[in-house]
């Protein structure tokens, strides 16, 4: 096939170094006879999704879903008005969410995403999706996706590439948005998992969402994830956290090409600027490493002319 050119595709990247090493990388990949040719069925494409597709800053996004569904079910748990981390959330007072720790995150995941069947779930996600702001922009949180990822994702798919979002998200909450936000069918989306039975509710076979973590698709968990669910080692990989570092490895140690972007988050202005000393999206082994793994680093601010579709 002929490549699609970059300049065609990626008009909200300006022209520097950061879009020359991906055309030249995919340019490469597609050229038949070439070198760096690859075979479109291995051209395996893997795309963190907080900090790299989507805005992850003030919170998380999944985080913030969670908040609004202590405050939707607080009228059935009474016992919330006194037990934390629900007590803070209702409250308004993040400080005493952020106390609670990971533990604490890990029983409002289960107080919030179990306890109903799949269906149900998707359902509530959904809804949610549709009326949902972001609390700095004021805008629906599915117009905080990054232009120019999307721009890419459509770059990489018009050259034969497969895209799989991999994400410590959960997968659940993802799937139901990711093909309109991205693109990216539900099937090829993996994340963190908590577990689920069948069951027959009135002669009807349902899966149930139980109190119980299953998978968790962060760190070093990414690579199995991936090795798990999509059999290949990616040759195209995309992150912006130390949470990636893994999957940036990985993706990069294989026989044949292998490409690796960091989303430098360095625009306070458009999004906002953080790295190593953020709570959310910490970036520091990875970033000292980027250089000598030749993983290229993107500067948001320097890089990109826009960042949000919404951007005058």
């Amino acid at each position: 096939m002929q490549p699609v050119a970059a300049q065609e595709t990626l008009p909200s990247w300006n022209d520097m170094a950061a879009k020359a090493r991906i055309e030249a990388f995919v340019y490469a990949t597609v050229t038949e006879g070439g070198e760096g040719y690859v075979a479109p069925e291995d051209r395996i494409a893997v795309f963190d999704n907080d900090g790299t597709l989507w805005c992850e800053q003030p919170f998380y996004t999944q985080l913030q879903f969670m908040f609004d569904r202590v405050r939707a079910l607080a009228p059935q748990h009474r016992e919330w008005k006194s037990k934390e981390p629900f007590k803070s959330i209702l409250a308004g007072d993040p400080a005493g969410v952020a106390k609670a720790g990971e533990k604490g995150v890990v029983e409002l995941g289960m107080a919030t995403h179990a306890g109903m069947t799949t269906d149900q779930f998707a359902d509530i996600v959904s809804n949610w999706f549709d009326t949902a702001k972001h609390p700095k922009t004021g805008k629906p949180v599915t117009e905080m996706t990054y232009l120019p990822m999307r721009e890419l994702l459509d770059y990489l798919r018009a050259n034969g590439f497969t895209t799989y979002i991999v994400s410590g998200g959960g997968v659940e909450f993802m799937r139901p948005i990711s093909e309109k936000l991205y693109g990216i069918p539900p099937q090829q989306v993996i994340g963190s998992t908590i577990a689920t039975q069948y069951a027959i509710v009135d002669d009807v076979p349902v899966l149930k969402r139980l109190a119980k973590i299953d998978f968790v698709d962060d760190g070093p968990g990414k690579p199995a994830g991936i090795n798990k669910f999509i059999g290949k080692r990616p040759i195209f990989v995309a992150g912006n956290s130390d949470g990636d570092y893994e999957m940036l490895r990985w993706t990069t140690a294989g026989k044949g090409p292998g490409f690796a972007m960091i989303v430098h988050h360095t625009d306070a202005e458009r999004e906002y600027a953080y790295d190593r000393r953020s709570a959310v999206g910490k970036l520091d082994k990875a970033l000292d490493e980027a250089g000598r793994r030749n993983w290229l680093l993107v500067d948001m601010k320097s890089d990109w002319k826009k960042v949000f579709a919404f951007e005058k």
